[in-house]
């Protein structure tokens, strides 16, 4: 798998085995939880919503990802191919975490993607909702 400057492969148009390859990347990069890194993962005018928070552009996405990754501690994702089409892909995920003061939950949400002809995220839609849970009811160690 390269990734250039230029472009984020696998590319448009999607077939069902780079769709999920795509997710995979996704996935994989999330948990590294790194913004510099993952926020290379998208157009530079990224448009996204996550719950209620509206972004625009790879510098709001970073410090969006910074801050969600330094409240949300032990951080651990699982995505899944919901659907796809040539340059769209839905996923609906569930991941874990922990407050500062060692409240665990966990996460269910779909996101809507949509990606330019370069292989870069241009659209990002998420809907989320968190359950609290306790931490010896955490399934993803």
């Amino acid at each position: 798998m390269t990734t250039t400057a230029q472009q984020r492969i696998p590319l448009p148009p999607f077939t069902r085995a780079t769709a999920m390859q795509k997710i995979r990347l996704a996935e994989n990069a999330w948990n590294l939880k790194d913004p510099d890194k993952d926020n290379m993962a998208y157009s530079p005018d990224t448009v996204w919503r996550n719950r209620s928070v509206f972004l625009q552009g790879r510098d709001e996405v970073r410090q969006f990802l910074e801050g969600k990754w330094d409240r949300e501690k032990d951080y651990r994702l699982i995505k899944e191919l919901w659907a796809f089409t040539d340059d769209r892909i839905a996923v609906r995920f569930c991941y874990e975490y922990h407050n500062e003061d060692g409240e665990w939950f966990r996460a269910h949400g779909n996101e809507n993607w949509l990606f330019d002809s370069d292989g870069f995220m241009k659209e990002r839609h998420a809907s989320i909702n968190d359950v609290p849970i306790k931490e010896k009811d955490r399934k993803f160690l």
